[in-house]
């Protein structure tokens, strides 16, 4: 078996997060869809915006390392959507499935400040100057949209799902 080094070890991390990033981008105009509460349907496309420029810093990085950003598909990622999706079609109550959707919302979120967080720390080590600050303002932005999305939890909308138990 070949051995690998830690620079091709984050190309593969980077590549799945161009996929995870990817599938987010075709997921996401359907939690707005599904979202009743105005703020929410906001942050979900805000969001959206963001994630098509992490795809872009992505490209980037690959680049920097001298690779191409595609590979395998992110398995993690598809799960975490296919619970999103299981939420928008198991929950007719709006408050209910909005509060849903920020939990589904938020797995994701945690899923991807984790693999940044990995790939900022390789890239570090690697003294990848370059790739450590596309990742780093990707990163900034996701810990940005968690607490965004734990705000709109708090202020409202796990209280207006609560009060439809």
């Amino acid at each position: 078996m070949e051995e690998e080094t830690l620079k091709e070890l984050l190309v593969e991390e980077l590549q799945d997060l161009y996929s995870a990033e990817n599938q987010l981008i075709r997921a996401l105009p359907k939690m707005v869809k599904a979202a009743s509460n105005p703020k929410l349907k906001a942050g979900f496309e805000q969001h959206l915006k963001e994630t098509r420029g992490h795809v872009e810093r992505l490209e980037k990085a690959c680049k920097a390392l001298g690779d191409k950003p595609k590979g395998p598909k992110c398995q993690a990622m598809e799960g975490l959507l296919e619970e999103g999706q299981d939420i928008i079609d198991e929950h007719d109550d709006p408050e209910v499935r909005d509060a849903g959707l920020i939990c589904a919302a938020q797995k994701v979120e945690h899923y991807e400040i984790a693999s940044y967080g990995t790939a900022r720390a390789w890239a570090e080590l690697l003294n990848e100057t370059q790739v450590v600050k596309l990742i780093e303002q990707t990163l900034a932005e996701e810990k940005a949209t968690d607490e965004k999305l734990t705000k709109l939890a708090l202020s409202g909308i796990n209280i207006e799902a609560v009060s439809n138990a």
